[in-house]
């Protein structure tokens, strides 16, 4: 049985990689190799900065012996694609949100990744926080009762006034749906079970949006996308959804509470940490108790380290790839709906996701 912390190859070197950098340097179980990126000077540039042997290109990467899972940073439009090509170098590997743009090429990596005896896991990796584990822990353990109803929103104005090239934010793949949803459909799986159906409306404020800041400021573009999406979610548990996702929306406000026969629950949805609020069912609006999460702090990167415990344990990741695809089978779903104006089944299939012990540490050496 291997030994010692699992070797770490990283490809796409835009400005995520920073974070993931930052976080995954710091984890004893983890050791990062290298990283590379089509870019091969940036590569060579986040190398320097952060202390790694090795950058070049993503084949010249793929080929190391010492590097057992993948990162994949790169932008969604290609995920499936560098993804396939780790598992087919025989490497583990974890991808930014989505897992792909669509089934079909999200199941065949799962079922290449089965077949080569590699694993595959996937943002966000939010849901491992001590946020949302503690309100994972506090809903497993009964204390809203059994659960009955789930809202969420996520609104704001969108990102073109603030970012400088915001054009593939509001192309297919992206939008609030597919940017900002897989956070709340992964908490709403994680927490709550398999999606059975979705029935959903969209709306697109606008047909062009103009840039806001940076170079290209006053450039118009094309919206490719809905803009804003009302959602009805409907569980295999018989737990029912109401979701606004939106970037036409002048408030921002995010929102995530889980009501069941005994209380009502707030999940810190928004970033790693943060407390959870409880209401009872007979208790008077005021009359909120707030919850602090527990264990020890954790950010973006905590993903990669537990599968990489999970893949030396021999047990699936939390943040799997088939918890990914089932999110993505649901946001297609959303988008389905919308076009027919009807109600669509999530045909797709999720085992349920254990919480993470409160004392799991990212700063222990376990291997």
């Amino acid at each position: 049985m291997t030994t010692g912390p699992v070797g770490v190859g990283i490809i796409g070197a835009g400005n995520i990689s920073d974070e993931y950098l930052t976080n995954l340097t710091s984890y004893p179980d983890v050791t990062v190799i290298g990283i590379a990126d089509i870019d091969l000077a940036r590569a060579a540039a986040q190398a320097d900065k952060y202390g790694l042997d090795f950058s070049g290109s993503p084949g010249e990467l793929l080929a190391l012996q010492t590097v057992e899972l993948i990162v994949n940073l790169t932008i969604p439009a290609v995920h499936a694609e560098v993804s396939l090509a780790a598992v087919r170098a025989g490497k583990h590997v974890w991808a930014e949100k989505p897992i792909a743009l669509d089934r079909e090429s999200a199941r065949q990596l799962l079922d290449e990744a089965t077949s080569a005896g590699v694993v595959v896991g996937n943002a966000p990796d939010t849901v491992l926080g001590s946020g949302i584990q503690n309100s994972h822990r506090l809903i497993g353990e009964g204390k809203i009762g059994t659960p009955q109803t789930v809202l969420t929103l996520m609104q704001g104005p969108g990102p073109d006034s603030w970012h400088p090239r915001p054009q593939f934010l509001f192309a297919r793949g992206a939008g609030p749906l597919f940017d900002i949803g897989p956070y709340y459909f992964t908490t709403l799986t994680m927490l709550l079970g398999e999606i059975e159906s979705v029935q959903a409306l969209g709306h697109r404020a606008y047909e062009e949006r103009e840039i806001g800041s940076g170079p290209d400021a006053g450039t118009r573009f094309p919206v490719e996308i809905w803009t804003h999406m009302s959602v009805l979610t409907r569980f295999a548990s018989g737990v029912v959804g109401t979701s606004i996702y939106s970037f036409d929306s002048p408030v921002r406000r995010q929102l995530f509470e889980v009501t069941g026969s005994g209380g009502t629950l707030t999940v810190p949805v928004s970033g790693f940490d943060g407390p959870s609020s409880f209401l009872a069912a007979a208790a008077d609006e005021g009359d909120w108790v707030d919850l602090p999460a527990q264990g020890r702090e954790r950010s973006r990167g905590v993903g990669v380290l537990e599968m990489a415990r999970a893949t030396r344990s021999g047990r699936s990741p939390r943040a799997s790839g088939e918890l990914a695809f089932h999110v993505l089978d649901a946001m297609l779903a959303v988008e389905e709906s919308i076009e027919a104006g009807s109600p669509v089944l999530v045909t797709s299939s999720l085992t349920g996701v254990a919480p993470l012990d409160a004392e799991w540490d990212p700063q222990e050496r376990t291997l």
